[in-house]
Parts: structure tokens; C-alpha cells; sequence
């Protein structure tokens, strides 16, 4: 498959990315959440400087994301550690006579 064109708008401004058809409707969600996330940063700040609100909105994302994988990685072991308890308790049950 090509890349098609396709247009977004973040912050007042129309960007044209090449995507994969198949990913068109992530990254236009990408393209919302960047958005809303600048206007966020932006807040009543009318005067702020666009380079400023997108590293502050970039670096807020950034941030939501890593809290996101280190729960994630958090959750894996949490899992682990359980299922190596199962396994410990079930071979005892299997060495144990009936």
C-alpha cells in the first residue's frame, strides 16, 4: 500500500502528512489529541509563543505516555510474579501423593 495525503489541523494550522490508508483514523486522532493538548497548554495565554505551547504540549504527552508504559510494566510484573506463584502451588500439588 502508498501513503495518501491526507490533511490535519493542529493548532489553527493545516498540515498535510502522507499515512497509510489503514492509519488515516489514528493519526487524525493523534492530530485531535496534539490539538487539544496545545489549546490546553495555550490555555488563556493568547500570546504565547507556538514553539513554547508545542514543546510544553509534546513534552505533556511524553510524560502521560511514560506514566502509561511504566504502569504497563508495572502490570507484567504483577502477572508474572502471580503466575509463577500458580505454577509453584500447582507443582506441589502434582508432587503431592493422594
Amino acid at each position: 500500500m502508498s501513503n495518501e495525503p491526507v490533511s490535519v489541523h493542529i493548532f489553527d494550522r493545516e498540515y498535510t502528512v502522507g499515512v497509510e490508508p489503514s492509519e488515516r483514523s489514528s493519526l487524525m486522532a493523534a492530530a485531535k489529541l496534539l490539538d487539544n493538548k496545545m489549546h490546553e497548554v495555550r490555555g488563556g495565554n493568547k500570546m504565547a509563543a507556538i514553539d513554547r505551547v508545542a514543546v510544553l504540549a509534546a513534552l505533556n504527552l511524553a510524560h502521560e505516555l511514560q506514566q502509561l508504559r511504566d504502569e504497563g510494566f508495572a502490570r507484567e510484573r504483577e502477572m508474572a510474579r502471580t503466575l509463577a506463584e500458580l505454577n509453584r502451588k500447582l507443582d506441589h500439588l502434582l508432587d503431592t501423593p493422594a
